[in-house]
């Protein structure tokens, strides 16, 4: 199952991510609300306000004793069954799907959920779903979404089948579809109905300024969008491994990453901001390399540019992300559209310095400014990064702090427990939207565990195993929360924007001192 690619459009954003970045544990889901988000920020707020007003960069009572006193939630830990129909295959490379019997449809409880509601950015789940709130989604929609789509999806009767209509770099669609059918060995029976079309490329492209009301943009899943595009954010494909970049499935790394945090403490690290990656195709990132050291300035960080197809000749040696978390900063930024490094990049137990982007992945829209990252300006990198830098060495607790909060969300908001609830919610919700019976497309062939997995090679099978359901879930999924209120969703953005006001002020202030 070896691929070229078909466009540089995919190959960007993947040729940069595995460098990237590395660590372990975050928290698991936040069951407070919006409101509580909120309150992250203001607390985080009015610290800077007063920093900016008398406090000086050697005193380390800033933050102490505020944030870390949130509640960041619990685990979200499910009860698993024995799986019923283990995984074998036949003659090594099958593509035929068994033909046991679907499993029942799913009845949702009559009744009020008492499963714990689901992290705040499950929210958003509706948000993506507005556009088609009201009139729903007809089969002329969905055909007009064929244009953007890599592959069509759909399920019908508990049974999963793909049209595909052009390759994405790699092995982006199968890695997401196979992450579809371990969702169906986890929740047998429980998705329901659907016909989805799905875009493996980076960038949003159902642009709303180009409809005259948002219920005629047709529904594409995508990894990504922005405030200007009305596509739908799926969980990207390399929670279930990337293998090309020797990167596994997101539950043995993290793991991985966890270990290499024990085995160097923050306390230990490099007092730097490190970063790795390609920077060739992007213009903010080649702006970003400037903050080397260079000219006799030194701005704090240590970036490196990977090579990959060196990186390939040495087998990957030295592109290990969990042995990458040896510094106390790493830095996130975006490539051509959000990047995968990003989840990496948090896990790693040193705070994040996380340049501002405009891209929205399902991660990001759960991650609160002073809380789980601290915030870059995008316009001045340099001078952002050493700022961050200097405060952070000189605020030791307080920084170490950010960086935990950061890794314990992606540990555990994040682990894979609630990317499956994510996923089983969504399409659920999706699916409610469908204003058609979806059937099975003429050129469909059916997908399975036992057809993705049995023809795949040496290097694809085993993230496929290391990252298969081999347990069915036999309580309910998190109970999905509210939408944000407009006044909550106000109220978030002006704090964020009062916050990064208020840190550009500071980093002007310590850059014209002498």
């Amino acid at each position: 199952m070896r691929r070229s690619s078909p466009s540089m459009s995919g190959e960007r954003d993947e040729e940069e991510a595995a460098a990237l970045v590395a660590s372990a544990e975050p928290p698991q889901t936040s069951v407070s609300s919006g409101v509580a988000s909120i309150m992250v920020g203001l607390v985080f707020l009015a610290l800077l306000i007063g920093f900016g007003r008398w406090i000086k960069l050697n005193d380390n009572s800033f933050i102490l004793g505020n944030i870390s006193s949130i509640n960041t939630g619990r685990p979200r830990n499910h009860s698993l069954a024995n799986y019923t129909s283990p995984f074998t295959c036949s003659n090594g490379t099958s593509t035929t799907c068994p033909a046991t019997a679907a499993p029942p449809p799913w009845r949702w409880p009559a009744a009020a959920s008492t499963t714990p509601s689901c992290p705040d950015y499950f929210r958003y789940i509706h948000d993506d779903l507005r556009p088609w709130r009201g009139a729903g989604i007809t089969r002329d929609a969905m055909e007009r979404a064929r244009k953007y789509a890599y592959f069509r999806l759909v399920v019908v009767d508990g049974r999963a089948y793909v049209e595909t209509y052009q390759l994405a770099f790699q092995m982006r669609d199968v890695f997401t579809q196979w992450g579809i059918l371990q969702l169906m060995r986890r929740y047998p029976g429980r998705v329901p109905d659907l016909d989805i079309m799905f875009a493996c490329d980076d960038p949003g492209q159902v642009r709303a300024a180009e409809f005259a009301t948002p219920s005629d943009a047709p529904p594409v899943f995508r990894y990504c969008k922005d405030k200007s595009t009305l596509d739908i954010v799926f969980p990207d494909w390399s929670f279930w491994g990337w293998p090309e970049v020797g990167i596994r499935p997101w539950t043995p790394m993290l793991a991985e990453i966890a270990r290499e945090n024990k085995r160097v403490p923050w306390s230990q690290r490099e007092p730097l901001a490190f970063w790795k990656g390609n920077p060739d195709r992007y213009r903010i990132r080649h702006d970003m390399m400037k903050c080397n050291v260079s000219n006799g300035k030194e701005w704090n960080a240590r970036l490196f540019n990977q090579d990959w197809g060196k990186a390939r000749q040495n087998g990957l040696k030295d592109s290990s992300i969990p042995k990458q978390c040896l510094y106390r900063y790493k830095i996130y930024i975006e490539g051509n559209a959000w990047s995968v490094s990003e989840k990496y990049i948090l896990a790693c137990n040193s705070p994040v310095l996380f340049v501002v982007t405009p891209f929205q992945d399902i991660m990001s829209r759960g991650l609160v400014a002073g809380k789980h990252y601290w915030p870059i300006d995008r316009n001045h990198m340099c001078e952002s990064i050493k700022f961050a830098v200097d405060w952070g060495n000189q605020h030791p607790v307080e920084a170490q702090l950010i960086g935990e909060q950061g890794s314990r969300f992606a540990r555990e908001e994040m682990s894979m427990d609630y990317v499956y609830d994510y996923m089983l919610h969504l399409l659920t919700e999706y699916a409610k939207l469908l204003r058609y019976k979806p059937t099975v497309p003429e050129k469909a062939v059916e997908i399975c565990t036992h057809s993705l997995a049995c023809p795949a090679d040496g290097q694809h099978r085993p993230c496929m195993m290391d990252s298969m359901e081999r347990r069915s879930a036999d309580s309910d999924p998190c109970t999905l929360p509210p939408p944000f209120t407009t006044a909550q969703a106000k109220e978030m953005a002006d704090k964020e924007e009062e916050l990064l006001r208020n840190i550009q002020k500071m980093e002007k202030e310590h850059a014209a001192r002498p």
